[in-house]
């Protein structure tokens, strides 16, 4: 890495080129289907409590033990 990029702060889709070619609207759109989807699944009982994630995660990650 030379000297001149160093100290440079990006955007992480500025830096690997990934800005999306969607508009506003077309993503709230997607958002809102996303959110309606959570919200049924979570009326159907889809989902698990902030304990069990915590337990599986420190399953899985030993230095959260």
């Amino acid at each position: 890495m030379n000297s001149k990029k160093k100290n440079i702060a990006k955007e992480p889709s500025q830096v690997y080129e990934t800005i999306p070619n969607v508009s506003n609207e077309e993503l709230d759109l997607v958002l809102l289907k996303l959110l309606e989807k959570a919200i049924q699944e979570s009326k159907e009982g889809k989902v698990i409590s902030h304990e069990e994630a915590m337990r599986r995660i420190k399953e899985k990650i030993a230095f959260l033990k």
